[in-house]
C-alpha cells in the first residue's frame, strides 16, 4: 500500500530541470518565482490547495544521501549515459541543512477570492549557494491549478444555486448540501480524487467521495469534513427487475426508516415510478416517514431542465404541497438553465438537490485560468534585477516584474510589482520556510474566508443553524 510512484522529491521535476542549475548567469545567488492565474473562465479564484502539496511533500526532512544515490543513477540512464544531475547541490541540502528545503513560500490565505492577474504565492531560495532551488518545484508548486480550479467551479456553482435559494424560497440553509460530490469514479486517480474532493469541500458539505474527506481530515484538521445519506445505484433496483421495482422501493423504507434517503427511479420509466409507485403503491408509506427523514427521488437520464419540472410537478399532482411567502414561482452543462426552467415553472429551488462527477472534479485542465508560474526577480553579484518575459506573439503572457506584493488599495485587491509595495500591508503570508510549515490553516478558517458575501450576510443577522436532516430537500438533480 506504499507503493506510490514517486516517493523523491528529486523526482517531482520536469526532466530538463536537471539542467537548469548550470543555466544561471554567473554569480547568481537568488530566484524569485510567483504564480497567478492570469485569466480564463472566471474573473476571480478561490485559492486552496497549496497546504496540502507543502504538508506532503516538503516539510520536514526530505532529503537524504541514499535518495540522491538513487536519484543520481536513475537521471545518468534517463540522459542516455550522460551526467547532468547536481550532486553536489542535493549534498549541500543534505549536509547544511540536514535535509530541510532553504526555500520560503508565501501564499495568499487559503480560502481567498482574489481576482485573475494578480500573485497567489511567491517562492525564494534562503540560500545563495541553491539559486536554481526555487525553480526547481514549479512542476510540483504548479498543480496548485488543480485544487484551485476545482474550489472556483465549486464556488460558483454554490454562487447560482445560492442566488435562486434566496429567489424563490424563505430560508438558505439547505445551501451547504445543495450541491454533492460524486467525482470519486471520474477521477483519474485516488490522489486527485481526494484534491479535487477536498477542493469542493470549501464550499460545501456534501460528498460521496471519501478520499477528499480523508485528505481534510490529515491536511486541514476536519475530523468530519462532509456527510452522506443511504442511497441506491441502479444494480440495487434492477436485480430486483423490472416487475419488482416497486418491492425495491419498499425495501429502501423498510431498511432505513428514519433519515433521509434517496432512490435512483429512473432505471425502466421514471415518470410511471413517480405517478404510480412513489404516488400510488408507495404512497402512504412515504407519507408516513415524511416527519422522520427526506425521501430523494433521483432522475438519472434525459434533460433536466425537462424532467426534473415534469416530476415535480406529477409530485404535485400525488402529495401535499406548501407554498412559501416568496410564491412557487420559483443540459446537464448549466445548473443555472436548470433552476431557471424550475423558477419558470413555479417551483422553489429547496426542492432540489444536485449531484456533480466529472464536471465537478475533471472537466478543467491548468488552461481553465491559465495558471503560470514565473520568475521575476533575481540577485547577480548581490546586485538585485527585476526580469520577465513579454512575448510579441501574445502579449497575454507578459509576465510580472520584480519582487510583489499583494495589496488592498482602494477597496480592491491589487498587485504592487517591482518591489514598490508596502510589505507592511501585503496580503501574502509566510506559510513555508526552510522546510518547515508556518501557518496551518483550518478548512473551518478556510470555508469561513471563501463563504459567499451575501450569504455570510444574511446568516450574520440570523445566528442560527439547521439540523442536517432539514436542509436536504426533495428530489436530486445528477449534474
Amino acid at each position: 500500500m506504499n507503493s506510490f510512484p514517486v516517493n523523491n522529491v528529486l523526482f517531482l521535476a520536469d526532466s530538463y530541470k536537471l539542467t537548469h542549475h548550470k543555466q544561471y548567469p554567473p554569480g547568481t545567488t537568488a530566484v524569485y518565482s510567483y504564480f497567478e492565474s492570469r485569466g480564463g473562465q472566471f474573473d476571480a479564484v478561490c485559492f486552496f490547495g497549496l497546504q496540502y502539496v507543502i504538508k506532503r511533500w516538503l516539510t520536514g526532512p526530505v532529503v537524504n544521501h541514499e535518495m540522491i544515490g538513487q536519484a543520481k543513477a536513475f537521471y545518468k540512464a534517463h540522459f542516455g549515459g550522460v551526467d547532468v544531475f547536481n550532486e553536489g547541490g542535493w549534498t549541500r541540502i543534505v549536509e547544511r541543512h540536514n535535509g530541510y528545503l532553504p526555500l520560503r513560500i508565501k501564499a495568499v490565505p487559503e480560502g481567498t477570492v482574489v481576482p485573475v492577474r494578480n500573485v497567489l504565492f511567491t517562492v525564494e531560495n534562503t540560500d545563495p549557494e541553491l539559486p536554481w532551488l526555487t525553480n526547481w518545484f514549479e512542476t510540483l508548486l504548479v498543480q496548485v491549478w488543480y485544487p484551485m480550479t476545482v474550489c472556483t467551479i465549486s464556488r460558483e456553482m454554490k454562487r447560482i444555486i445560492g442566488e435562486y435559494l434566496y429567489e424563490t424560497s424563505e430560508s438558505i440553509d439547505g445551501l451547504p448540501f445543495k450541491l454533492h460530490d460524486f467525482g470519486y469514479r471520474g477521477s483519474t486517480s485516488v490522489e486527485s480524487a481526494a484534491i479535487g474532493g477536498a477542493a469542493h469541500l470549501v464550499n460545501f458539505v456534501g460528498t460521496d467521495t471519501v478520499a477528499g474527506l480523508q485528505l481534510c481530515s490529515q491536511y486541514y484538521g476536519s475530523m468530519m469534513a462532509g456527510f452522506s445519506i443511504p442511497a441506491t445505484e441502479h444494480s440495487t433496483i434492477t436485480t430486483w427487475r423490472r416487475t419488482g421495482e416497486a418491492d425495491a422501493f419498499r425495501n429502501m423504507l423498510e431498511q432505513y426508516p428514519e433519515g433521509v434517503i434517496s432512490v435512483v427511479s429512473d432505471s425502466y420509466d421514471v415518470y410511471n415510478a413517480v405517478s404510480n409507485i412513489w404516488g400510488g403503491e408507495l404512497r402512504d408509506r412515504v407519507l408516513e416517514r415524511a416527519d422522520k427523514g427526506c425521501l430523494v427521488i433521483r432522475p438519472d437520464s434525459g434533460d433536466p431542465c425537462v424532467v426534473v419540472v415534469k416530476l415535480l410537478n406529477l409530485l404535485a399532482e400525488k402529495f401535499p404541497i406548501s407554498k412559501n411567502s416568496k410564491g412557487d414561482g420559483i443540459k446537464p452543462e448549466t445548473i443555472g438553465n436548470i433552476l431557471e426552467s424550475i423558477k419558470i415553472a413555479g417551483w422553489s429551488t429547496e426542492n432540489v438537490v444536485f449531484g456533480a462527477g466529472g464536471a465537478l472534479l475533471q472537466r478543467m485542465d491548468r488552461d481553465t485560468q491559465q495558471c503560470a508560474f514565473k520568475c521575476s526577480s533575481v540577485v547577480i553579484n548581490d546586485e538585485t534585477f527585476d526580469v520577465f518575459k513579454d512575448p510579441t506573439t501574445d502579449s497575454r503572457k507578459r509576465s510580472k516584474k520584480g519582487r510583489l506584493t499583494l495589496e488592498r488599495r482602494n477597496g480592491q485587491i491589487v498587485t504592487i510589482q517591482e518591489g514598490r509595495g508596502d510589505p507592511s500591508k501585503d496580503l501574502l503570508v509566510t506559510v513555508f520556510e526552510n522546510g518547515r510549515l508556518k501557518v496551518d490553516y483550518t478548512l473551518d478558517e478556510i470555508r469561513a474566508r471563501a463563504e459567499l458575501d451575501f450569504v455570510q450576510e444574511i446568516r450574520n443577522k440570523r445566528h442560527r443553524k439547521t439540523p442536517l436532516a432539514d436542509t436536504i430537500m426533495a428530489a436530486e438533480v445528477a449534474a
